[in-house]
């Protein structure tokens, strides 16, 4: 007796439309997916971008500069060649503190040495304050210099007899800029000038400064 052949039934039409129906949803479901993943990938990178631009400009924080405008003395006496010894010489300078930044540069009291012959003469103390973002603050400092210690200097005689004092000043400032309470930076900035005081016209002359910055 031969072997009768079995043969698989069909299955049923409507249980092949649920099958590929099914399909379909997960298919759609999956394109979703990619999609949606696709868009998050998008605005990561564009925010990314926006943030780096931001950092880069809007919220780089510059070098605030400190420059010494003007400088002028007073009552400097010479009696019979040398310095009235009950009166103190006054170097009065006009300095300028720019803010290049977004944000306020707060800063402490910050002080002015002044130096003759390698010697410190004098010293000054400012008082803190605010330089508003993308401004210049104006400030008169008043230095009080020492006659003793003016004529202790060795060269002073022959400076004298020359006409001329060569002078530095060390002024130094000490500060915070903030922006948005996120990119906070402390800044100290450092001026070194030299110049040379000339006797017979009363004023400064080759004035030569260099800023140095510490983070």
């Amino acid at each position: 007796m031969a072997e009768q052949q079995q043969v698989k039934p069909l299955a049923p039409a409507a249980f092949r439309d649920e099958e590929e129906a099914l399909s379909t949803q997960l298919n759609l479901r999956k394109r979703r997916y990619v999609q949606c993943c696709g868009c998050i990938s998008a605005l990561s990178l564009i925010l990314a971008v926006v943030v780096l631009v931001l950092f880069f400009t809007l919220f780089r924080i510059h070098d605030p500069k400190i420059k010494i405008n003007s400088v002028t003395i007073q009552r400097l006496e010479l009696i019979n060649g040398s310095l009235r010894n009950d009166v103190n010489v006054t170097l009065l300078a006009d300095v300028s503190v720019t803010n290049p930044n977004v944000a306020t540069f707060k800063f402490s009291n910050s002080t002015t040495l002044i130096y003759y012959g390698g010697r410190v003469i004098g010293e000054a103390i400012h008082l803190q304050g605010l330089a508003k973002a993308r401004r210049t603050l104006l400030r008169n400092v008043t230095v009080e210099l020492d006659p003793e210690k003016i004529e202790a200097v060795p060269s002073f005689r022959s400076d004298l007899n020359s006409g001329a004092f060569s002078i530095s000043s060390y002024s130094t400032i000490s500060g915070r800029v903030k922006i948005l309470k996120i990119v906070k930076r402390r800044v100290v900035v450092r001026l070194n000038c030299t110049t040379t005081y000339r006797i017979s016209g009363r004023q400064f002359v080759g004035e030569s400064c260099r800023p140095e910055l510490d983070f």
